[in-house]
């Protein structure tokens, strides 16, 4: 006979699932909010529409789900509807998906009093979703609020149409604090039995920035032989292509174009940085600069940063932004 292979859980492999909370109690740095939804539940009959808003990685996705399973019980994964509105950015999801699984009401003939009457429709990233989309929603919204009840997750909260908005209670979602991440960390490397250096766990939020989940992938990743140590992160860090990003801006700020332009196509095309994330970690360095005129460079990031939203060539107008650099660079930056 032949051997069952064992099933390997996905949770068992990536720490950012093994260590997801479960509930409400385990969500760490956001203690106001986690207080006002234990408020809204103690009326779960009455809980309203919810829109969580924030940056990336501080567990706007993690607590929506772990309300789904805290007022649904056993049966919270048959209902609830999670979608990532970045894959399906269209009319045609909120046309088919959320207004199907809207319009089905919860029937049961031996309704228990702690069942809840409604469903729960978790929409991620839904700042990526077209404004035609989001329009849409908005008749889903009050002709299935007997029955579902929606959670939007965002990015960016002014890319939320003010009718959605204003049939949500909107909770803003800060950054992990150094203290907080740190702690975690920790919590996690003496679960994993891993021999850490404090140091090293403060490098992987400087390179976060309060990015729970980032930190936590770069901490697996940086493990190695049972030990982390800063030498091991800064390897992590330097592959991820992000220190790269401050030589291409030092040779763009010194007119440097075609090497600074070379570096940026390795960037994009064999360390994987995505353009957006170029822009953004851009963003983050180029202040550091000697600059006498820093909002020139604002305005500048801010620009390309549109153009690249609205659907323009990521190449061209990557390499544009590092011209627009050069020529900044020749009245106002000095080399340090």
């Amino acid at each position: 006979m032949k051997e069952k292979k064992e099933s390997v859980n996905i949770s068992d492999i990536m720490w950012v699932e093994k260590y997801r909370p479960k509930n409400l109690n385990q969500i760490i740095n956001q203690k106001e909010i986690i207080k006002g939804l234990k408020n809204l539940m103690d009326k779960p009959d009455e809980l309203p529409h919810l829109l969580f808003s924030g940056s990336a990685g501080i567990g706007k996705t993690t607590t929506a789900l772990c309300l789904a399973r805290e007022i649904l019980g056993d049966d919270w994964k048959r209902n609830t509807l999670e979608l990532n509105a970045s894959d399906e950015r269209g009319i045609k999801m909120v046309r088919e998906r959320v207004k199907e699984f809207a319009s089905i009401m919860k029937l049961s003939l031996n309704q228990t009093k702690n069942e809840r009457p409604f469903k729960i429709i978790i929409l991620d990233e839904a700042d990526e979703m077209t404004s035609e989309a989001q329009t849409a929603l908005r008749r889903i919204i009050e002709d299935s609020s007997k029955t579902t009840r929606f959670i939007f997750i965002c990015n960016y909260l002014s890319n939320i149409i003010e009718p959605i908005q204003s049939r949500c209670v909107v909770f803003r979602f800060s950054r992990v604090s150094v203290e907080e991440l740190v702690k975690y960390l920790i919590f996690i490397c003496k679960k994993e039995e891993i021999i850490f250096d404090e140091d090293a766990l403060h490098k992987i939020y400087e390179y976060t920035n309060g990015d729970l989940r980032n930190s936590i992938n770069v901490l697996q990743a940086a493990c190695t032989n049972g030990k982390l140590t800063t030498l091991n992160v800064q390897n992590v860090i330097g592959t991820s292509g992000k220190s790269k990003i401050i030589e291409i801006i030092k040779l763009a700020l010194d007119s440097k174009f075609n090497e600074s332009r070379l570096k940026l196509l390795e960037l994009l095309y064999v360390y994987g940085v995505s353009e957006t994330d170029f822009l953004k970690y851009a963003n983050e360095e180029i202040y550091k600069f000697n600059i006498k005129d820093p909002y020139e460079v604002s305005t500048l990031i801010a620009e390309y940063d549109y153009r690249l939203s609205n659907g323009a060539h990521p190449e061209i107008q990557l390499a544009a932004f590092l011209a627009q650099l050069g020529r900044l660079g020749i009245k106002n930056y000095k080399s340090s």
